[in-house]
């Protein structure tokens, strides 16, 4: 069988609201790949661990068992690791390094994040045991006050905009030297508009494209008239200060999408917006991950 290309996985490893018949909560392992525009098939793993074997040793092993099983499915290894939950990162990482495989702490990590909770809705609530009450926490909150972005990922200027919902479903089409594409889902109108961000650099648009890729994008908000991103484990930068109105135009139009597109933004990288062809293309999504 032929193997797939080779893609990251997103990873959790954590406890759920579930309590075993021995009185401790049901801990599992859950491993996907990332959601991709043009391949709809998801690789997707699970594994329960007992409360006393919660180490990364069991870890280690059950990443190869993965591996192994991606592998009959058709899947390469995968690239590196995708994992948002602090508490664990030592685990995880030490776990991985076991098999060679590299560990980033991000929150891009959309396609476990949805899965998670849908398990948190449809599955969970079903099992013996469960704990009525809040739900495995997201993603922890970032604490950190918002830093200028690195003059690295300046370019000569930016602008708020928002492209067609029908456009973006087009995306994996486009010349794009570096993306991170998503598949457009929702049923949303076609002409549904969807915020994002330009940013223009006639000299280096690759090598901010480049960088910015690096510090794995996740969401846009708007935080006291300023544009934030939010990006890898917590990390907060600060884009640009707006005016009352184009921040409160901008709230809107975040929150709109939020609530009929499944959250979907964008982050464009050109070297003039006249040019037709992309540095760099990524969707983000809103998923209220803290």
């Amino acid at each position: 069988m032929n193997s797939l290309n080779n893609s990251d996985w997103e990873l959790d490893f954590y406890s759920r609201p579930i309590l075993e018949p021995d009185g401790k909560k049901r801990w599992e392992l859950l491993i996907c790949s990332p959601q991709d525009p043009k391949n709809s098939k998801l690789f997707r793993w699970e594994k329960r661990c007992p409360a006393s074997e919660v180490n990364s040793l069991w870890l280690a092993k059950s990443l190869k068992e993965a591996i192994e099983e991606a592998n009959n499915q058709g899947w390469a290894p995968p690239l590196r690791l995708r994992c948002w939950r602090t508490s664990m990162q030592t685990m995880v990482k030490r776990a991985a390094l076991e098999i060679g495989l590299e560990v980033i702490s991000s929150r891009r990590t959309y396609s476990l994040v949805e899965w998670l909770l849908d398990r948190e809705k449809n599955l969970y609530p079903y099992q013996e045991g469960y704990m009525a009450g809040p739900l495995a926490p997201p993603p922890s909150p970032i604490p950190n006050d918002p830093i200028p972005l690195p003059e690295a990922v300046r370019g000569d200027s930016l602008s708020l905009a928002s492209l067609p919902l029908g456009l973006l479903r087009e995306a994996a089409e486009w010349p794009i030297e570096f993306s991170g594409l998503l598949p457009v889902n929702t049923t949303e109108n076609d002409d549904f508009p969807v915020p994002g961000l330009r940013m223009f650099s006639k000299s280096r648009s690759l090598a901010l494209a480049g960088r910015l890729g690096s510090l794995e994008p996740v969401r846009l908000t708007i935080q006291d008239r300023k544009l934030i991103l939010e990006a890898g484990q917590d990390d907060l930068w600060l884009v640009t200060d707006l005016d009352n109105s184009t921040a409160d135009a901008a709230k809107k139009s975040l929150r709109e999408t939020r609530d009929k597109a499944g959250g979907l933004q964008f982050i464009a990288i050109q070297d003039s917006p006249e040019v037709e062809k992309f540095a760099g293309f990524w969707m983000l999504k809103d998923l209220a991950q803290g």
